[in-house]
């Protein structure tokens, strides 16, 4: 734990977790199923983070173990103290959430009944503000969802040609303006390097366009450096099919995220993987070709208007789950 770490007991009152009934009612049929047939279930959340939706599960089922992810070595200690009521039922593991499989296998286990993506920069990350995630406040320019490893934001924008730097901007951030403001940050970083955050807003704000619409206008830069340093995209890329090959028959994979490329990225896969593969107009459908999961949310779930009053970090969530219908014809998890 470093010198900076909140107390641990803080991560109760410092976390509110996102659409927390509907996630545990979501989990709870593979939850049930899995005590049924072995005595006991298991449960990954992907995406540690103070632990808000963990404890929870941990509370309502006895039964449950439940494997915590995290890269966040920081709010891996606040969890754990968090959650150390829970003794041996409770596995924490310091990884990025696409090895689901090491890490289920550092906790020894070799299924999950349910895997839970809460995804995004989580409150606590948000909130400290050496970590360089806001751009509401002046701190070092860091962003790294794991502090012991890594680029950092300023390595990005004082390395980064100018090029590179506008596709980071457009793609991760959909800025619109991302050339005008990569421009403008190449041309100050050959005067002086960026080292905070409230350098970089100051070169946005005076390079944006005045009156432009959609809010701050470090908003969307900030959030693509975020995932340019985290490769966050590209590891959601691999953890969704990674979460759904995890699953027994009646396993569920329930995923909330915060913007549009990571709800593109979840719907890609949950879509393809409840889809058959059958050409059409085949009288039988072949048992290999079938769907291998089904759709159990809602469409794209979002936050009531009461939660997101009380939560207001809750208004962008959207939330989609899938089931596992059946395994691979030819080997699989049984």
């Amino acid at each position: 734990m470093t010198d900076n770490l909140p107390a641990p007991g803080t991560a109760h009152t410092r976390h509110v977790p996102v659409l927390l009934e509907r996630c545990i009612g979501l989990l709870e049929p593979a939850i049930l199923a899995g005590i049924e047939k072995r005595g006991i279930a298991v449960v990954i959340d992907a995406t540690l983070g103070m632990g808000g939706h963990s404890e929870a599960l941990l509370e309502r089922f006895p039964q449950l173990h439940l494997v915590g992810l995290d890269r966040d070595t920081q709010a891996l200690a606040l969890a754990g103290a968090r959650l150390a009521r829970f003794g041996d039922r409770f596995h924490p593991v310091h990884t990025v959430y696409d090895l689901i499989p090491d890490a289920l296998e550092e906790a020894g286990f070799d299924y999950a009944d349910g895997v839970l993506f809460d995804l995004g920069v989580s409150s606590f990350q948000l909130d400290e503000r050496e970590r360089g995630f806001a751009y509401s406040y002046d701190a070092p320019l860091d962003m790294r969802m794991d502090s012991t490893t890594g680029p950092t934001a300023a390595d990005v924008v004082n390395s980064y040609g100018l090029d590179e730097l506008t596709h980071v901007l457009r793609n991760w951030g959909e800025e619109r303006h991302a050339r005008r403001l990569a421009v403008a940050i190449t041309e100050r970083r050959d005067v002086t390097p960026f080292s905070t955050t409230g350098d970089l807003v100051q070169v946005i704000l005076d390079a944006y366009p005045r009156g432009a619409s959609g809010g701050h206008p470090a908003k969307r830069s900030f959030q693509a450096l975020r995932i340019e340093v985290n490769d966050e995209l590209r590891v959601l890329e691999r953890a969704i099919p990674a979460s759904m090959d995890a699953l027994p028959v009646g396993g569920r994979v329930v995923a909330m995220s915060y913007q549009s490329l990571e709800d593109r990225i979840v719907k890609k896969f949950f879509a393809a993987g409840s889809k058959s593969s059958a050409p059409p107009g085949l009288p039988v459908e072949p048992e290999e070709t079938k769907a291998r999961f089904k759709t159990i949310s809602r469409g794209t779930e979002r936050p009531t208007e009461q939660e997101i009053e009380e939560n207001s970090r809750a208004a962008s969530a959207r939330l989609r789950a899938v089931e596992r219908l059946r395994l691979p014809v030819r080997g699989g998890r049984k």
